[in-house]
């Protein structure tokens, strides 16, 4: 099954009272939340209605220029967005916002996450007449939108009423000519949070690392469901969605978020630290010096070092002008990446027996090429752990791991991944451990993919792969 459509991304919005340089507010928060999508980026601009907006491939500060930056003019508002895609599929269409024009107006929109009845909504307009241009869930969400704005007073209660048609992950921002309009799925799948500069402009991002960036000072996150609006009267919100079952992602403190962010009220950081402590607990082990991989595993291994007593060290030195391996379209350049982005420290681990953290297994390619780097600098024994447990199943909403086939835990015992990825032991932090690490957080999560139990029903196999083949134009 090839994913194509699935992304991870972030978000951002800003709505001031006044004109001002809202882009270059929009473009340093997209800075902020560069980790969560390296594939492509976009900024709009709403100056008194008009809008101006820009988004090409590539990172933030390769697609603005100083001089591109400049063109988007100045305004009250505008929206950001950064994506990754999960496939091969590269294309400029997908990359956001998307700015529509319709008979009730114009409005920019931004999304992260992923809809189950992505193809049967999609479908449905196309058998109206709709044309599609891309292949990302935000643009069958303007079309839903819009849809339901011919028959509602406002942008606002046009989204309510199509959220009744939406299912799956969601985390928005939609601008209007007058309005910059937040929502979250009814289940919290992904992040979204608002905040508030000392000027009293308001600001929606996906992670609290934009806010900061932006000056601003957390109000609180979106609950789940919630519709937030920002306008002249200040923050409104409509909560008809509310009062279900969250579920936030739990990779968000695994890996996907930056350790300096705040989410439902738990300290990245901090959780990370907590999954290294129940590593050490749950798979002790004799070693000189314990290091993380660069960089969602280097929290884990300082947890793992306090609480083992095992000294903390630099295994690894990270290349920092080359993505996060994780997130490149395809495997081959996934590979290719590792091969230019690490290089272990010889000092560290020459004739150590050492203890190497890292936040997943997927596909075990990678894992075996950071082995044998370390065996080739001269480690004695590598013993791998994990922080979070095995991946047995895709994700649905959001996430780039893979179809069952291709994930290694799927089809191999641990102990026949440890002799396939070369370690002397190996051990992934328990379901107990993971659903723990984010201390005082308040919500609950989603572990579909380490135990194959979705909050949602996934879409259909025959609907995906047809979704799938269409968008790659072989029906």
């Amino acid at each position: 099954m090839n994913k194509g459509i699935q992304e991870e991304c972030g978000v951002f919005g800003v709505y001031s009272k006044h004109t001002s340089d809202v882009a270059g507010t929009a473009y340093y928060a997209l800075y902020a939340l560069q980790h969560r999508g390296q594939e492509s980026c976009g900024i709009a601009v709403n100056d008194d209605g008009i809008f101006t907006h820009y988004r090409d491939l590539g990172l933030v500060g390769e697609v603005f220029t100083p001089e591109r930056l400049r063109s988007l003019g100045t305004g009250k508002m505008a929206v950001g967005h950064v994506r990754s895609s999960t496939s091969g599929r590269v294309n400029r269409a997908n990359a956001q916002p998307l700015v529509i024009r319709h008979i009730k107006g114009t409005m920019a929109l931004v999304q992260n996450g992923r809809l189950v009845n992505a193809a049967s909504l999609r479908e449905s307009f196309e058998l109206s007449g709709a044309i599609f241009h891309s292949a990302n869930n935000a643009e069958i969400i303007a079309y839903t939108v819009t849809k339901a704005r011919l028959s509602a007073p406002s942008i606002e209660k046009a989204l309510e009423k199509a959220m009744y048609e939406l299912r799956g992950a969601y985390s928005l921002i939609i601008m209007s000519p007058k309005k910059l309009i937040a929502a979250r799925d009814p289940f919290g799948f992904r992040p979204l949070c608002v905040g508030e500069t000392p000027g009293g402009d308001y600001i929606f991002a996906s992670e609290t690392c934009a806010l900061d960036s932006a000056g601003a000072r957390l109000i609180r996150e979106l609950r789940p469901g919630e519709i937030m609006i920002a306008g002249e009267n200040g923050l409104t919100s409509i909560t008809t969605h509310c009062g279900g079952p969250a579920k936030l992602c739990v990779f968000e403190f695994v890996y996907i978020a930056r350790p300096d962010s705040i989410i439902e009220g738990a300290g990245v950081h901090e959780a990370r630290l907590r999954a290294g402590a129940f590593l050490a607990r749950e798979h002790p082990v004799e070693a000189d010096v314990v290091f993380g991989v660069p960089d969602s595993g280097l929290d884990a291994a300082l947890g793992y070092s306090r609480e083992s007593g095992i000294p903390y060290g630099i295994g690894f030195i990270k290349n920092r002008y080359i993505g996060r391996s994780f997130i490149q379209p395809t495997q081959g350049q996934r590979e290719d990446a590792v091969r230019i982005k690490l290089n272990a420290v010889t000092q560290t681990v020459k004739d150590k027996r050492v203890v190497m953290i890292d936040d997943s297994i997927v596909r075990g390619t990678t894992s075996a090429r950071i082995v044998r780097l370390l065996r080739e600098a001269g480690a004695k024994e590598v013993h791998m752990r994990i922080s979070s447990p095995p991946f047995v199943r895709p994700c649905y909403f959001g996430v780039d791991i893979d179809s069952e086939d291709k994930l290694v835990a799927s089809r191999l015992s641990c102990d026949e991944i440890r002799r396939q990825i070369g370690v002397d032991s190996l051990g992934y932090l328990s379901l107990d451990g993971v659903r723990n690490i984010a201390k005082g957080a308040g919500c609950g999560f989603c572990d579909g993919c380490f135990t194959g139990e979705y909050p949602i029903m996934p879409p259909a196999a025959d609907d995906e792969n047809k979704f799938e083949r269409k968008l790659s134009g072989t029906v």
